[in-house]
C-alpha cells in the first residue's frame, strides 16, 4: 500500500508543487503524492521552468484547494509555508504532521534570472527534505 502525502502551501503556485513533482519522483511507487493550498492560485511557470532543469516535468500538476481534501487520510500532512501550518485545515485519521518552512520563491524580485537563482535554491532545498522523507521511509 502506498503512503500518501499531502503538502500545503498558501497559493499551491510553487513549494508544494516542487514537493508533490518531487516525491513523485522519488518515491516511486511507494508514494502517492498530492499538494494543495489553503487559497490556491495558478502554477507558477517559474517552478515548472526549474523543475525541468532539475528533470522533473510538473507542467500537467494545477493549483488545488485544500477543502477538496477533506475527506481523504494521509499519512503524512507537510505544511511548506508557516501560513498554511497556521490555517490548516483538520485531516481526520491519525496523519504526521510536518512542517517544512521554505521562503516564498514567487516573492523574488529583481531580473528574471536573479529571480530563477532564487527558485532554484527553494527547489534544491526541496528536494533535500522530500529525500530525507523518502530514505527515511524506504
Amino acid at each position: 500500500m502506498k503512503t500518501k502525502v499531502l503538502f500545503l502551501c498558501t497559493g499551491n503556485s510553487c513549494r508544494s508543487q516542487m514537493a508533490e513533482g518531487f516525491l513523485r519522483d522519488l518515491g516511486g511507487d511507494q508514494f502517492e503524492a498530492h499538494s494543495a493550498g489553503t487559497t490556491p492560485s495558478t502554477l507558477n511557470p517559474m517552478a515548472v521552468e526549474v523543475m525541468r532543469e532539475a528533470g522533473i516535468d510538473i507542467a500537467g500538476q494545477w493549483s488545488k484547494n485544500a477543502s477538496g481534501y477533506l475527506g481523504e487520510h494521509f499519512a503524512y500532512i507537510v505544511t511548506v509555508c508557516d501560513n498554511a501550518k497556521e490555517s490548516c485545515p483538520i485531516f481526520p485519521g491519525p496523519s504526521r504532521r510536518l512542517h517544512w518552512s521554505f521562503e516564498d520563491p514567487a516573492d523574488a524580485t529583481g531580473m528574471d534570472e536573479d529571480r530563477r537563482i532564487f527558485f532554484r535554491q527553494v527547489r534544491d532545498k526541496i528536494g533535500a527534505r522530500v529525500k530525507e522523507l523518502v530514505d527515511k521511509q524506504g
